[in-house]
């Protein structure tokens, strides 16, 4: 389903890359386009200015995409359900005492994350949060594990014995 989309969204802006850009930016910040027209992050309205300095587009292009998608009832339906993912803990996990584990991984990332909770869990750690990028969308998607304690750097050698991961960053 996600490949079929983003090959109806390259299709619908193939001629008009800074829509591309728009629509992407909107995916990966979890905008959504209302009944009115209008794009949300969940019932926060956020102005085409906002859209269009953050996609670094004029604004026209960000009307000019809204409409596009409007006219296409695929894309309306995937657009007007985006909803936004939350806040991510990784940043602010050392204020709160948190851990954090970021793990990229390449082509091959079936079973990682039960594989990573998996070790995380045999050392007696619970799991806050776990944020995995999605593999079609990300040129090198990572995954980030937010947990109840840091993790002891130790570790990095057990999670790179893991099929699919190429990296690890304990902090």
């Amino acid at each position: 389903m996600m490949i079929f989309m983003w090959e109806k969204i390259n299709e619908k802006f193939k001629k008009y890359p800074a829509r591309i850009r728009v629509a992407e930016k909107m995916i990966e910040l979890g905008l959504s386009l209302n009944d009115d027209g209008k794009i949300y992050c969940g019932n926060l309205k956020i102005s085409d200015k906002a859209l269009a300095t953050a996609t670094d587009v004029d604004r026209r292009v960000i009307k000019s995409t809204i409409n596009v998608i409007k006219e296409d009832d695929e894309l309306y339906n995937l657009f007007n359900n985006i909803i936004p993912a939350g806040t991510l803990l990784k940043n602010i996990a050392k204020n709160l005492e948190l851990g954090v584990i970021e793990i990229e991984v390449g082509s091959e990332s079936e079973g990682i994350l039960g594989a990573t909770a998996n070790l995380i869990s045999k050392k007696g750690i619970g799991i806050r949060q776990a944020y995995a990028e999605d593999t079609e969308l990300q040129k090198a998607p990572s995954l980030t594990i937010i947990t109840e304690k840091p993790v002891s750097g130790d570790l990095i050698n057990e999670f790179l014995k893991i099929k699919g991961v190429t990296r690890v960053s304990i902090y």
